[in-house]
């Protein structure tokens, strides 16, 4: 059972930068696996960065150019830096995992919807103020 914690959210002003980071404790967990949602008041989660194959990350249409995935293997940890920040992209932040087997890929159209990952964070808030 995979155990993924969320950290760095916070407060920040518009056209800010801030990372949150994903860590997780299961052994042999492939990063390239995990992707990033978030959830605003009243909307439905949406997927923000994910990996679809090695080497190829995809990214939600309204971050494109502003967020970037990123991992620590050593660490067991996934990143999400975010330049740019406007007050749209305030949210809960969730990391999330998908059980997967070698080539570890998953169809294009399926790598940001929620139901093809099968653990979550507890999320962390990002607030972008204008």
């Amino acid at each position: 059972q995979a155990h993924l914690v969320e950290s760095g959210g916070g407060t920040v002003q518009s056209g800010g930068s801030l990372t949150v980071s994903c860590s997780n404790n299961a052994y042999l967990v492939v990063n390239l696996c995990m992707a990033w949602f978030r959830q605003a008041p009243g909307k439905e989660r949406e997927g923000v960065a994910a990996i679809d194959r090695p080497g190829d990350t995809i990214y939600a249409d309204s971050v494109k150019g502003r967020f970037t995935w990123s991992r620590d293997d050593a660490a067991n940890t996934i990143y999400l830096q975010m330049d740019n920040l406007k007050p749209e992209d305030s949210a809960i932040y969730y990391c999330a995992l998908r059980k997967c087997v070698w080539p570890l890929n998953i169809p294009r159209d399926q790598a940001l919807e929620p139901a093809a990952y099968d653990y979550w964070g507890q999320g962390t808030q990002v607030t972008v103020s204008s």
